[in-house]
């Protein structure tokens, strides 16, 4: 497809322009997909303030994406224009050792659509384009805008594999953002309680909607750690969940966990950052700590099909929908202690003339 379209590019830390840039060529191997929305990640926000990736700007974010294919590659097999379709973001190399391991998360030269490669612009834009293969079809009965939590969901689902917990096991989730899906799926395993950590009323409320049997408050909860072992029976939780980013509270997270219990490690923090751990913690109370990057493959299948089937409904979490010529204005407005109270996921769609509140 021969044209031009609008995107907005993260030019430099806290810039962003709205462009046109030339409509991505597809290969006989690709698929062009018309985007309908991309939802607002955290790591799109860090990506735009430099906090994450910085060497790759100038480069169009966005991950979190649904559309329909607009034009098929020649190699591309049982995909047709007009497909309502999720992308799975990641491009492992295939032949590196990890790749070879089963491992394409760790894969040596590991890029994503949205996030780390300018070969491929992500989904803050009219279009993208993705090899075939990484093309999954949704089916009509999940709605445009839970097909939109579809990647989101993927890097939950994949955190709950690594954690390996066991029925009836107590979870804490630190984070009532993302940290409500890990909450639904913790529910759906079995494990209780669900314990959620945060200090935005709203989303502490839908997460006790969704998934929680207790929320704490941490803005008014003067030692998180001891309700934690308060809801637990004093014995600590079994797993828990670092699902916000920052030092403190990866700290935070390892006091919480029972003797034995296993921390998993989601949230994304800078590179430089450093927190400071009790060895004596992991020789003789065998504590564990495991991390969580993203989905990959079929995830993506997975994650379909729980929308599918009801098991996880994420529309309650869906606070608005802005036009692309506003995501920047969006991303502050999630940051900004005015207004983020009152949001949870803001998607963004490239067909939107004005905003719309849910």
């Amino acid at each position: 497809m021969e044209g031009m379209m609008r995107a907005q590019v993260v030019t430099e830390p806290n810039r962003m322009e709205l462009r046109e840039i030339p409509i991505p060529r597809i290969t006989d191997s690709e698929v062009l997909v018309k985007i309908k929305y991309c939802g607002i990640c955290g790591s799109d926000y860090s990506i735009y303030t430099g906090k994450y990736v910085p060497e790759r700007l100038p480069l169009v974010t966005g991950h979190e994406m649904f559309g329909t294919i607009a034009e098929v590659g020649a190699k591309a097999r049982g995909l047709s224009v007009g497909d309502r379709v999720a992308i799975d973001i990641t491009l492992p190399c295939g032949t590196c050792y990890f790749c070879r391991k089963g491992d394409g998360l760790l894969c040596e030269s590991f890029e994503q659509i949205g996030i780390h490669t300018k070969e491929m612009p992500g989904g803050f834009a009219e279009y993208v384009k993705a090899p075939w293969k990484n093309i999954y079809k949704v089916p009509d009965s999940v709605s445009d805008l839970d097909a939109a939590f579809v990647e989101p969901l993927t890097t939950a689902i994949q955190a709950s594999r690594r954690m390996c917990a066991e029925l009836a096991s107590s979870v804490v989730i630190i984070g009532a953002g993302l940290g409500i899906i890990h909450g639904a799926l913790a529910k759906l395993r079995g494990l209780c309680p669900v314990i959620v950590i945060g200090s935005n009323e709203k989303r502490l409320e839908m997460a006790r909607r969704m998934c929680a049997d207790y929320t704490i408050d941490y803005s008014k909860t003067p030692d998180v750690v001891s309700e934690v072992f308060r809801l637990t029976g004093g014995i600590g939780a079994d797993y828990v969940i670092e699902a916000v980013g920052t030092t403190e509270t990866y700290e935070q997270a390892f006091r919480m966990l029972r003797r034995g219990g296993r921390l998993e490690s989601f949230g994304i923090c800078a590179e430089g950052d450093t927190m400071s751990l009790n060895p004596f913690q992991f020789v003789l109370n065998e504590k564990k700590v495991s991390g969580s990057c993203a989905g990959i493959g079929n995830d993506w299948g997975d994650a379909i099909r729980l929308l599918e089937y009801g098991r996880v409904d994420p529309s309650p979490m869906i606070s608005m929908i802005v036009p692309l010529e506003e995501l920047e204005q969006a991303l502050h407005e999630l940051h900004s202690p005015s207004t983020s109270k009152e949001l949870v996921k803001v998607l963004v769609s490239p067909e939107a003339k004005e905003r719309i509140v849910l």
